[in-house]
């Protein structure tokens, strides 16, 4: 299988992704529930199949998308627990959101308005159905959501009275969990805690499932943990910043990205390599091509030696400028390097899927080289380069998972 993939492709371990959502569940309290993040193909690495494959764990609640296109994605693909679309959803997407019983979330007075009228027209055909929401609240983002004061408590008297509108969840997210210094996302937490408390004590009205913890905060703020929360970036095996505790949840490596060397030569020295003569050689050197390139989500700013990648398990520094489709390493410190070698963009080498060797190149390693952070990365890497997924040993493609 692996030959047909030989200019690149990237191996997901969903073991890894399996263990790493299990670790996370481990620390929870047995009461909270856990909702799986799915945004983005799953940051890039497959909603579909690692959707699948944790649909079937008890302990997850349901998925997380941002849209409701991913949503529907979802659903498509066999997956039947339940979905919130975390960002705005568009009216046009109101009577299939209905049908297939994916939750928004709301913040828009407009909004309940028009999804009421969605449930009202289905009633008028016999439907029963209602449409569960869960209400965003801004504590710090000033993105989307209700605001913690009376505005935002007369928006939630609104929603409760609307007819086919059935109060589900609420939910903040915080801007600032992932740093070392917790005390603003203390005040956030306080703040959403506190404005819940009194809602639902002034309104006699029990909301089922109160959620704000993101992946640093199931990390570092336990007391947050509420009724559900939100596994994201760490069930990837990425970290959501470096000043995140790393002693407490073991988290597990995920993506790995392999190509081959399509083309070998002996230059010598002043020769410029690449687009703009960036890069001339100040000796005879040997050159390696690889087939990879921005094109493909692999960042041209890895350009002028500040990338490299592993060849026989040695580093190969990137000379002048990565190409939409191509790029060159400087391989004069690996003789035994030949046309056809396998290159480790990101990972370890490995062999059959069976992993060696000390060296390893993370994906928060480029990043920071790159000056994107590492869901960034993940999720710019586009669909042309392929996704094999590795389970129990063996490897799969994505539609067999």
């Amino acid at each position: 299988m692996l030959e047909e993939f030989s200019r690149v492709y990237a191996k997901i371990d969903l073991d890894a992704i399996s263990k790493n959502v299990e670790n996370m569940y481990n620390s929870l309290p047995r009461n909270t529930k856990m909702m799986a993040v799915v945004k983005a193909d799953g940051y890039g690495f497959g909603a579909v199949p690692v959707a699948r494959m944790l649909q079937d764990n008890s302990y997850i609640w349901g998925f997380a998308t941002a849209t409701a296109e991913e949503a529907f994605e979802l659903r498509e693909n066999g997956v039947s627990k339940p979905i919130l679309v975390l960002g705005y959803t568009f009216p046009y997407a109101y009577e299939r959101m209905l049908r297939e019983n994916i939750r928004p979330a709301v913040f828009r007075y407009d909004m309940l308005k028009h999804l009421s009228e969605r449930v009202k027209k289905r009633r008028a055909q016999g439907g029963k159905e209602v449409f569960r929401v869960h209400i965003a609240v801004d504590c710090g983002m000033s993105r989307i959501g209700i605001r913690p004061d009376v505005d935002g408590e007369n928006f939630i008297k609104t929603a409760l009275s609307t007819e086919g509108i059935e109060v589900e969840g609420i939910f903040t997210h915080f801007a600032r969990a992932d740093e070392a210094d917790l005390s603003n996302a203390h005040a956030r937490y306080k703040e959403f805690d506190e404005f819940v408390t009194k809602i639902q004590k002034e309104l006699d009205y029990n909301i089922p499932i109160v959620h704000c913890s993101n992946s640093a905060s199931i990390i570092d703020m336990p007391e947050a943990h509420m009724d559900m929360v939100r596994c994201g970036v760490t069930m990837y095996g990425m970290w959501p910043s470096d000043q995140v505790s790393r002693d407490k949840i073991e988290i597990k490596p995920v993506l790995s990205m392999y190509s081959h060397i399509s083309y070998i030569k002996d230059i010598p020295e002043n020769t410029p390599v690449s687009y703009g003569g960036t890069f001339v050689s100040d000796r005879r050197m040997r050159v390696a091509t690889i087939p990879v390139g921005y094109a493909d989500g692999y960042p041209r700013s890895l350009s002028g030696g500040r990338g490299y990648v592993l060849i026989h398990g040695e580093k190969a520094r990137i000379l002048g400028r990565v190409c939409m489709d191509q790029f060159m390493v400087d391989v004069t410190g690996i003789p035994n390097a030949k046309e056809g070698d396998e290159v480790i963009l990101i990972g370890k080498p490995h062999t059959s899927f069976g992993e060696y060797g000390s060296e390893a190149i993370t994906i928060e390693e480029l990043g920071d080289i790159s000056g994107r952070m590492n869901y960034e990365f993940a999720c710019d890497i586009n669909h042309r380069v392929p996704r094999l997924y590795a389970k129990d040993g063996k490897i799969f493609r994505s539609y067999e998972i």
